[in-house]
């Protein structure tokens, strides 16, 4: 379905988008078509349904649509985030190399917080126990001929529960 015809979607009497928005906290069915699925539970077409995600994007209800994986259940014990201190005009392209990775799964840019944090690129490696993360690690320094650069190990120590997003309030009891 083309971007227009998502944006010219309009209110379906008898739909429900609170159902809709409660469906999405949920996650998306793993089916071939989660979009019709969610559809047919609402009252609802795959366009109209698709209409308004889009539109609750355009508001900035939904931000984004992820996935949230459950590492412990995939054998993933292990997993750091890696800090690095790089120059400025370097951050973009290390930080595109390094996404690249196959054992990076998140690498972003945040901002330097002096004089206490100098670190301006992290990077997640997740592996089934610490020596397989700092073996990648090795790997990717390596191959990005990073040995100089200033980054820090951070393992987690804690697994804390992970959900999607919440797009409907909570009932007051």
């Amino acid at each position: 379905m083309s971007r227009a015809s998502l944006d010219q979607v309009g209110h379906c009497p008898g739909a429900s988008p609170q159902r809709l928005r409660s469906l999405l906290e949920r996650g998306l069915p793993l089916t071939e078509r989660p979009w019709q699925a969610l559809a047919e539970q609402c009252g609802m077409s795959e366009g109209e349904v698709l209409g308004w995600v889009g539109r609750w994007q355009r508001e900035g209800l939904i931000k984004r649509l992820g996935l949230v994986v459950r590492h412990h259940a995939l054998g993933i014990r292990a997993n750091a985030m890696v800090v690095w201190d790089l120059p400025d005009a370097a951050v973009a392209e290390v930080g595109r190399r390094l996404a690249a990775e196959p054992a990076v799964t998140l690498c972003y840019r945040r901002p330097r917080r002096l004089p206490d944090w100098p670190y301006n690129l992290f990077c997640m490696i997740h592996g089934s126990r610490r020596e397989r993360v700092l073996k990648a690690l090795d790997g990717i320094v390596e191959r990005h001929g990073l040995h100089d650069t200033p980054h820090h190990v951070l393992f987690s120590l804690k697994a804390y529960k992970q959900c999607g997003g919440r797009y409907t309030r909570e009932k007051q009891s």
